[in-house]
């Protein structure tokens, strides 16, 4: 046997002010002091968003339709542990039922379950008298409903509440007056769930200081005091399901205000089979949590924030990826539409072949669904109780579900997306065929690596590399720094002086056997880069992709509206496809990401008549010999930039430097600013232009050959195509095999993000042979077939 104080909050019809009078209810006797509980006679989602706002506890619904009359008072009890008192808000009208059953589910039926006093809101606003004669016939219609009172809402004259006071039969035990001040606002659906309400908080705040004012918060606490005992346990979702196994598989939950729609014992009942609920935002996050190996799209409004879920493609990609990679998914309602292809023209996460959009006509239906096929959640011949509250269509249907003599929604083996809402407390056999799915299921890997960078050209491999991750993704030679170029580094962070970049400068110009005029020392290729977009008022500059997008980028930050040329789908320039009257064409040799090396021949025809070419040759330390440079070519209108940092292992020293005609390379030193290559850079270029850093740069390059004709063979032998390099790095066609060898822990860099490929690619760095046999094993798990 439980106490429980409790009452039950009804009216005549919907409209009355229900959920002003119980939500205030419910946030004056918790400012009051008492601890309260807030449940909701029905399926609506909505009210019960407001409870909680009310109460600081999980809004419970309470509906023999979906979860058996059997089960209305372990529910109360379960919602209401701990409480001094329970406020349940009914639904529509006391007496209002799912149609064809004598009032089934009505607020009536739930308020006699649970043996629960009734409090009948009446809106006066339009009536006198005639109020009495409403309240006592619902007080004498149903003799197992005991009206214990009534609140007068929406009162207007004095006069005219004393006329109704005099007329009725039973207790007032309040009147509030008129306030459209703390009026809920309608949607489509019914009423703006508290989530999306800015001032939710705020108005349940003053809702709850004039009920408090004009409600007898005494007498309503001796009414709820009346109710009887229940013979009855509580709830318990430990007793209706079992853990599925070893471990907390990750069961991400949709959230946010576009889905906020959910029952609190669905998570209830997935953390009694053992799975760790984790909430995302569809409008805000980037990618699902991390781990993920179950998926609940529940129900909401996304109809309203499709421009903003579709905005972030970023988080339906990676939802895609993880439906169609077989992580469970259930999908009610706003579900279905998130998943589906489009809804009202807009592009959604594409999993289930159906359109979308919104309609004149409201679906409202109470039904029992049949189970049409063996799923993630059903099995053929299964019924179950749920309900649909909906204004959109689809274009298509699928065979989930027979409701009304018709087939709807969509199933398989690892999702299952449809309109109907189910409560898993009344049918939890879902819940533990979801939770199993879950155990069984890999984790969905998820990065912000997987994610489509902000700034694609600002992409670089050092953002997917990571602690705990064998790098693949940033072209640094692996090997230690020759201790000459240490005790360089070293020492010029001993000096005090500011740095001079002039015998940098002297000692290029001797490296290059070339005038001093005509060299330039940098902070790396990304100063030159920068430099050069800043040079002159380029009226057509060309990039040619694809290649490494900080030129690109670059330009476009000086304000230069970027030309790109394509390369042929052999990664090859075309000469003829760069437009004539380009100023200023920008190509790397060998090319980042491709590794071509294109013939020196080939760009220096590129050259002509007031046009400027840039030779991005920040890899050309790695060809042996340095075929086709033309950084000693001493060629007018031709700049070569260098960068250091790769082939030495310093990627913290930015250091590099120009080479190109002197007019030119006069007009960047103007721009550059004083002091901008700092005294390690100027040590490093020093120490890396003398003979001995030119043999030991000529070994490391035969060395990268090696580890880059290792890296081709295998593979080659793995079938996997990619692009003979003559680079630090190969382009390879790893398809889908990117995201999953980083779930091996292996970082290869995404290829997307340079102009002219796709996510089929991947650029990876050569490594040790060891190392890459690492990769090698990765790979060869990622490629097997799967039975």
């Amino acid at each position: 046997m439980v106490t429980l104080p409790r009452l039950v909050v009804a009216a005549p019809s919907t409209g009355q002010g229900k959920t002003t009078i119980a939500t205030g209810l419910l946030a004056a006797l918790r400012a009051a002091g008492h601890e309260v509980s807030g449940h909701k006679v029905g399926p609506d989602y909505i009210d019960p968003g407001y409870h909680a706002l009310a109460s600081g506890r999980p809004g419970r619904n309470l509906d023999p339709h979906l979860v058996g009359e059997e089960r209305i008072v372990p529910l109360l009890l379960h919602g209401a542990a701990g409480a001094e008192v329970a406020v349940i808000e009914g639904a529509m009208g006391l007496h209002d039922g799912r149609l064809g059953t004598d009032g089934f589910a009505s607020t009536a039926h739930v308020a006699a379950l649970t043996r629960s006093p009734v409090v009948l809101v009446l809106d006066v606003a339009r009536q006198s008298r005639s109020v009495a004669a409403i309240a006592a016939g619902m007080a004498a219609y149903d003799p197992r409903i005991q009206v214990a009172g009534v609140v007068l809402n929406r009162a207007g004259s004095q006069r005219n509440v004393e006329e109704i006071e005099r007329a009725l039969s039973c207790p007032v035990l309040g009147v509030l007056p008129r306030d459209e001040d703390l009026a809920t606002p309608s949607r489509h659906l019914g009423l703006v769930p508290a989530a999306e309400r800015g001032d939710s908080v705020a108005m349940i705040e003053r809702l709850g200081a004039q009920v408090a004012r004009h409600l007898d918060l005494d007498a309503l606490m001796a009414v709820a005091r009346s109710a009887p005992v229940l013979d009855a346990s509580p709830w318990d979702p430990r007793l209706e399901i079992s853990p599925s196994g070893p471990g907390r598989p990750v069961i991400a939950v949709a959230g946010g205000r576009a889905f906020t729609f959910s029952y609190p014992e669905t998570e209830e009942l997935l953390r009694a089979a053992g799975c760790e609920v984790i909430a995302f935002d569809p409008l805000v996050d980037r990618a699902l949590p991390a781990g993920t190996r179950g998926i609940y799209l529940g129900g909401g409004f996304p109809e309203v924030y499709a421009a903003e879920l579709a905005a972030n493609r970023d988080l339906l990609a990676d939802l895609a990826r993880a439906v169609r990679a077989g992580v469970p998914t259930v999908a009610e309602c706003a579900g279905l539409l998130y998943l589906a292809e489009s809804l009202d023209g807009v592009e959604m996460a594409g999993v289930v072949p159906v359109s979308a959009s919104m309609t004149e006509r409201l679906t409202l239906r109470y039904p029992t669904a049949t189970a049409l096929c063996d799923s993630l959640l059903t099995r053929v011949g299964e019924r179950v109780t749920g309900h649909e509250f909906h204004r959109t269509a689809v274009d298509r249907d699928g065979a989930a579900w027979e409701i009304d003599g018709g087939p709807t929604g969509f199933a398989t083996d690892t999702w299952h997306a449809s309109y109907l809402h189910v409560h898993w407390a009344g049918h939890p056999v879902l819940a533990q065929r979801f939770a199993d799915s879950a155990h069984r299921a890999a984790p969905h890997i998820t990065t912000t690596a997987d994610a489509s960078p902000a700034e694609p050209l600002r992409h670089h491999g050092d953002v997917e590399a990571g602690a705990g991750l064998l790098d693949f993704a940033v072209n640094v030679y692996v090997g230690e720094r020759p201790d000459w170029l240490d005790r360089a580094l070293h020492a010029a962070l001993d000096s005090t002086a500011y740095p001079d970049a002039g015998p940098a400068r002297a000692a290029i110009a001797r490296h290059l056997r070339r005038p001093a005029e005509e060299v330039l020392p940098t902070a790396g290729a990304a100063e030159a880069f920068t430099l050069v977009a800043r040079m002159r008022p380029w009226r057509h500059p060309v990039v040619v992709h694809p290649q490494f997008t900080e030129p690109h980028a670059a330009l476009e930050q000086a304000g230069h509206l970027v030309d790109t040329v394509l390369c042929r789908p052999d990664f090859t320039l075309d000469p003829s496809r760069v437009p004539d009257d380009a100023d200023l064409v920008v190509i790397g040799n060998p090319t980042n990401p491709t590794g071509v090396l294109h013939p020196a021949s080939l760009i220096s025809s590129l050259q002509g008549p007031g046009r400027l070419v840039v030779v991005d040759e920040a890899f050309m330390d790695a060809v042996p010999g340095e075929l086709e440079s033309l950084v000693r070519a001493g060629l007018d209108g031709v700049l070569v930039i260098r960068s250091l940092t790769k082939h030495w292992s310093m990627p913290g020293i930015r250091a590099g430097y120009v080479a190109g005609d002197p007019r030119s390379v006069g007009e960047l030193a103007r721009i550059q600013t004083p002091w901008s290559v700092a005294g390690p850079a100027v040590a490093a270029i020093i120490a890396c232009t003398t003979a001995r850093a030119n043999a030991e740069a000529a070994r490391r390059a035969r060395t990268i050959g090696g580890w880059r004709d290792h890296l081709e063979a295998g593979l080659a032998e793995r079938g996997v195509e990619h692009v003979p390099s003559s680079a630090p790095f190969v382009l390879a066609r790893l398809g889908g095999a990117r995201l999953s060898l980083r779930g091996a822990g292996v970082a290869v860099r995404r290829a997307d993000t340079f102009p002219g490929l796709d996510p089929t690619w991947a650029r990876i760095a050569v490594r040790p042979e060891p190392m890459t046999d690492r990769l090698f094993s990765a790979l060869d798990h990622t490629l097997q077939p799967t039975s």
